[in-house]
């Protein structure tokens, strides 16, 4: 993967600053240092192992794996789930656990009706309120159709040692694996809470794990180093009143990459009153919604675009229509391509700044490269803000009221 941007935006004083950032991250000299075992990489092959046991066994057993999980949980591996499998082909891997909507859960109880079902519940804690539900739901109903064998279709992945979680899963003799102590949520897909459901999926996990380690070796060094100079592009513009990041992608497979990456960046630098607003398009579709307000609204905002080089497949257009004959003989990505040029040409003029992110192709080595590029990146922007990119304090206080008003003692 490359990153494109106007080499003239870089300063010395924010590119010393990127440098020391980076250190910082790499000599565990920073705030929140004991949450950086994702640098690494460096899950078991005893680990993977036992994944891929379990994966197998799911697809052979089930005809859907029910995640169960939030945020951080479910995010990563929704992401890389979507990314890589067909567009309509039916899934064999959903979601569950991430809102408290009756309707939602009433819709996947009839969804799965006459389904043969598994189970992976996600939680460091094993209390957080939304996954706690849906698990109690679907426990409930997994007995009911499974007496004493649903145990074997319930995987748990919690803290090694602790938790509710943990005590259900010894008592009940669920298979568990382990959300490490050094990660936390939103850094997590390349451990078992992303690997597990992306291998259930079916997709080669071994070459995302791959992309991660060629990220990992690629920006281990500080010159022509993307991670570095991207996240001294966001605070530069960040300094120069460019207050909302919009991802950009051109490929709707990657909404939901964009969705993980939101959160990434949300939680990391979203504190102390500072940080970027991470949104994002999906393009060409949102043009045709928020285009306008990209082109001529608040000049507050900058875009990076995911640019996939080749797609796997592309189909010529034949047109008659002499409006239309311009078109004649181009392929579909042609045109795409053109349309994301077009685009970023038209906003640049328009002062919004772009960034661009490239890749060869959409595949699981790109996905995992993708995912270590931003981890990374994150790290290093947040240390250059000045917070703690590992924390969230922020997200207790939703909790806090809204068990005051379910009347919740202490």
């Amino acid at each position: 993967m490359k990153l494109t941007y106007d080499k003239s935006m870089i300063t010395e004083e924010y590119h010393a600053k990127a440098v020391e950032a980076f250190k910082a991250l790499h000599n565990g000299t920073g705030e929140g240092n004991d949450f950086l075992g994702w640098l690494d990489v460096s899950i078991s092959n005893e680990e993977i192992a036992k994944i891929k046991k379990a994966a197998t066994k799911i697809r052979n057993s089930s005809d859907v794996l029910i995640v169960i999980g939030i945020g951080g949980s479910y995010l990563g591996a929704r992401a890389a789930i979507e990314a890589l499998s067909h567009h309509f082909f039916p899934k064999n891997v959903i979601f569950a656990g991430n809102n408290l909507s009756s309707d939602y859960m009433n819709d996947l109880l009839d969804f799965i009706k006459d389904k043969d079902v598994s189970l992976n519940v996600i939680s460091k804690s094993g209390t957080t309120t939304e996954p706690a539900i849906a698990f109690n739901i679907l426990k409930k109903w997994m007995d009911e159709k499974y007496g004493e064998s649903a145990k074997e279709r319930i995987y748990i992945t919690t803290d090694k040692e602790k938790g509710i979680l943990k005590e259900q899963a010894d008592r009940e003799g669920y298979e568990t694996f382990v959300v490490p102590d050094d990660i936390g949520g939103r850094y997590s897909v390349l451990t078992a809470v992303g690997l597990l459901p992306i291998a259930a999926a079916g997709i080669n996990i071994d070459k995302i794990l791959e992309g991660a380690r060629k990220a990992k070796v690629a920006f281990a060094e500080l010159e022509n180093n993307a991670c570095l100079e991207y996240a001294t592009l966001r605070n530069i513009l960040y300094g120069q009143g460019k207050k909302i990041e919009l991802l950009v992608n051109y490929e709707p497979k990657m909404h939901y990459f964009t969705e993980w990456w939101k959160q990434l960046f949300g939680e990391s630098e979203g504190k102390e009153g500072k940080g970027i607003f991470p949104a994002g398009v999906d393009n060409t579709t949102d043009l045709h919604s928020m285009g306008q307000y990209i082109q001529e609204g608040e000049r507050h905002l900058f875009e990076t675009v995911i640019h996939i080089e080749n797609p796997y497949r592309d189909i010529e257009i034949h047109c008659d229509e002499k409006k239309l004959q311009f078109l004649d003989g181009k392929t579909l990505n042609e045109v795409n391509r053109m349309a994301m040029q077009g685009t970023a040409i038209a906003h640049t003029n328009g002062k919004v700044p772009n960034l661009m992110v490239t890749i060869e192709k959409l595949d699981e080595e790109s996905i995992g490269e993708l995912i270590y590029f931003f981890e990374k990146s994150c790290g290093i922007s947040g240390y250059m803000l000045g917070v703690n990119p590992f924390n969230q304090p922020g997200v207790e206080a939703y909790k806090k009221e809204m068990f005051r008003l379910l009347g919740k003692g202490e």
